[in-house]
């Protein structure tokens, strides 16, 4: 295992995205979602997948000169087309117009269609969560899961994140998966087996093998309450936003649809938390997050660090693999390592 300092990391991680064609902006926005992946300990979601988003922009899967083309422009409901661009630039714009409009209307939400694999989805909730709105997200992928009772799959790992403007923010970043597919990638990379029904094979028999699981099939978490909220998600990203259901998206992990744009939808809700209240202003959120304590818990997510505000010195870990693929696209791009 390998460790690199956050600040060599978003520089690392920003040069390999400019020099694949992507613009200064957009590299330095897109590298701080990855990175900060890595700091929240998301290894899945981070770093790994950086060599391919490289591909898939090199392939034209990608498209590094995308804009955000408006469909739809109302006060509180904003759609826009993504041009397949790469999809954590698009998604922290997403959320920051979310944000914006909230604040004015007090309800928000923004649809982004045609677009790509966004990391981490909980760290697009820090623009909402940090002006004291409600932030939900979700998105959409490569179908890798069967409907409940289904031996084909059709919906993705359907994920979802919510902020909640606790002190620190409460942070909920999930896949209705059993696992996340990113998660599973890993351990086929580290040639480690998985938890026993986390997957299923190409045929639908479970299996513990990462390999023949990412050729295979993901179990829905919780059995059918997690493939009814895998419908829900789909339902809100591809089948409404669109325009393309998960069914029809290329698969980031196989490099034969590498020229191929996944056309991937998310949406984001925001919501002001001060005009929540029934009984005008109070310290509820403070009160519950007490309860919780008390109890001998702690609200999820409330120990990862603001994207926006990670200390340079900090560490990440990486994987042998994934730095030696990091290290190989440096070589090729020309950007020193």
């Amino acid at each position: 295992m390998a460790t690199m300092q956050v600040g060599k990391a978003l520089t690392l991680a920003t040069n390999l995205l400019v020099a694949a064609g992507l613009d200064q902006e957009k590299a330095e926005v897109s590298a701080r979602c990855i990175v900060a992946s890595d700091r929240w300990g998301i290894g899945s979601h981070g770093f790994m997948r950086l060599p391919f988003y490289l591909e898939r922009m090199q392939a034209g899967g990608i498209n590094t000169n995308a804009q955000m083309k408006v469909v739809t422009d109302l006060p509180s409901l904003v759609i826009l087309d993504g041009e397949n661009g790469l999809g954590h630039w698009q998604l922290q714009h997403a959320s920051e117009l979310a944000t914006k409009r909230a604040q004015v209307n007090g309800i928000a939400a923004v649809g982004v269609g045609k677009s790509s694999h966004c990391g981490a989805l909980g760290i697009y909730v820090w623009p909402m969560v940090k002006s004291g709105l409600v932030g939900i997200i979700f998105s959409t992928g490569p179908a890798v899961m069967p409907p409940w009772n289904g031996a084909t799959p059709v919906l993705s790992t359907s994920p979802l994140a919510a902020g909640i403007p606790t002190n620190p923010p409460t942070i909920i970043d999930l896949a209705t998966s059993a696992v996340a597919r990113g998660k599973i990638a890993t351990k086929a990379q580290a040639g480690q087996a998985l938890e026993p029904g986390w997957a299923f094979d190409a045929s639908g028999k479970p299996t513990t093998d990462a390999k023949e699981a990412l050729a295979g099939m993901l179990a829905p978490l919780g059995g059918a309450k997690g493939y009814a909220l895998a419908v829900l998600v789909e339902s809100l990203t591809g089948v409404l936003v669109g325009p393309t259901l998960a069914k029809n998206i290329p698969d980031m992990f196989a490099s034969s649809q590498d020229a191929l744009p996944q056309e991937i939808a998310h949406f984001v809700i925001a919501i002001d938390a001060s005009k929540l209240s029934v009984d005008g202003p109070n310290d509820r959120l403070s009160e519950f997050q007490g309860v919780i304590s008390d109890a001998g818990g702690r609200l999820p997510g409330s120990n990862r660090v603001d994207p926006t505000s990670m200390t340079t010195s900090d560490e990440i870990s990486i994987t042998d693999t994934v730095s030696a693929q990091i290290s190989d696209w440096a070589t090729r791009l020309g950007v020193k390592a």
